[in-house]
């Protein structure tokens, strides 16, 4: 009997033990900032991520859902090292609008669809279980997802223009910042978002371990250099911050900025919207391409012609590569002392000749991207999220149509043109080798 007792106490103790170590190896583990680095509990967190906006719509159910696809791409992301996804909460305004995503998650303000809301909530538990991270962008100032322009629209300013007239498109888009009406529901909108309760995983998303920040836009600008403008855009910035972290105090929170690029080349205001306590950390955006940095004649793309010769791509990276570090050093010049990290959350880079298809070479762009994820081991940067995840898509047209799969393109571009598809192997495999390079 004395046997019998000592093997139960024995036993008892075992799964003390078990049920312990499962209860540490299920601790939430978020993401925070401490001395200018990211820390995963005690762990430094740098990170290599995947621009996967459409990430919600393809956990959907519904019309664009795949959740097969979806498994295979986060696992093939996982597979080459890739730990960070950067997605889009969801579109905004109607589904009537070529060049927008659909479905879209608000067709009204305060309606929402159940559908991609669910996708959303998968998406979470997915990255959940392969101990992904992902950060979530509340709002764009880009068409096409809706965003400002379609606040204001609600908001009775009227169609949105179109952006083929750069200065009406401004000058229609840097009301937002000004106009209460259209923040007020974006507003809405965000705590409406922030404080769901996930209906996979039956925990709110402020308890979520997956989520790494909250992001209030993609690329948010003032749009004008006026100096009322431009405060109104930094007083947006904070007001919007402090309401996220009033919401959930367990994520970082930061603005999804280009840089001095999206601040309208002033550094007073890039630093300005980077210092509030409530934004943990600095984003910055680089585009060779749109900016201009790929020849003398690199500009708006026509199809099938590769206006510099078809090494044109290739030849231009040292000069693209010149250029990155040196937007980079300006823009660390600005913020250093706020002693936050930084991230370079988008950055894109065309196929050899402007070519879309998948599996069509990328030279050019492997030598890029193993320049720029090289900067993660020279400490100003603290991540690197490429744009944009293609993975195992079938592109269908040249500009996306209803329902060709989702290939990171926006649907107003040319489908394949960034995308980094499952078959580009060479390129997976400067993504697979830098980060092998980052791991503590």
């Amino acid at each position: 009997m004395k046997h019998f007792l000592s093997i139960l106490s024995v036993l008892a103790v075992a799964m003390l033990v078990a049920c312990h170590d499962g209860s540490q190896s299920n601790t939430k583990e978020f993401v925070t900032v401490r001395d200018g680095k990211f820390y995963r509990g005690a762990d430094e967190y740098k990170f290599i991520g995947a621009n996967f906006w459409y990430g919600a719509v393809l956990a959907s159910e519904g019309q664009g859902g795949d959740r097969e696809r979806l498994a295979k791409e986060l696992d093939l992301m996982q597979e080459v090292g890739i730990t960070n996804v950067r997605v889009l909460v969801g579109g905004e305004g109607p589904d009537t609008v070529v060049s927008h995503v659909v479905p879209v998650l608000q067709p009204e303000p305060g309606v929402y669809n159940d559908t991609i809301l669910q996708g959303l909530d998968y998406l979470i538990a997915e990255l959940e279980k392969r101990e992904m991270t992902a950060v979530l962008f509340l709002n764009n100032s880009w068409e096409w997802s809706g965003g400002y322009g379609a606040y204001l629209e609600w908001a009775g300013c009227g169609p949105v223009p179109d952006w083929s007239d750069w200065g009406i498109a401004q000058a229609y888009h840097c009301q937002f910042v000004k106009n209460d009406k259209a923040k007020a529901m974006a507003e809405q909108h965000v705590r409406f978002i922030v404080t769901r309760t996930n209906t996979v995983t039956g925990a709110p998303y402020t308890e979520s371990p997956a989520i790494m920040a909250w992001e209030l836009a993609n690329e948010p600008r003032a749009f004008a250099r006026d100096s009322v403008t431009k405060a109104c855009f930094a007083n947006w910035v904070e007001e919007q911050a402090k309401l996220i972290k009033s919401l959930d105090s367990n994520h970082l929170v930061t603005t999804g900025s280009e840089g001095l690029e999206g601040c309208e080349e002033d550094p007073e205001l890039f630093r300005q919207v980077h210092a509030f306590p409530e934004i943990d950390y600095v984003c910055i955006h680089i585009w060779p391409y749109n900016w201009h940095w790929l020849g003398p004649a690199s500009g708006p793309l026509e199809i099938g012609l590769a206006r510099n010769g078809e090494t044109s791509v290739v030849d231009s990276v040292a000069y693209a590569a010149r250029k990155t570090r040196a937007y980079m050093d300006t823009c660390w010049d600005v913020v250093k002392n706020l002693n936050k990290p930084m991230v370079l959350e988008e950055f894109g880079y065309p196929r050899d000749g402007y070519r879309i298809e998948p599996c069509s070479p990328t030279m050019g762009r492997d030598v890029y991207y193993a320049y720029v994820l090289g900067l993660l081991s020279e400490g100003k940067l603290q991540g690197c999220c490429f744009w944009a995840w293609g993975g195992y898509a079938q592109p269908q047209h040249v500009r996306w149509q209803r329902w060709d799969d989702y290939v990171g393109d926006p649907a107003q571009e040319e489908q394949g043109l960034n995308a980094v598809f499952a078959c580009d192997s060479t390129t997976l495999n400067v993504i697979r080798m830098s980060a092998e390079s980052i791991k503590p």
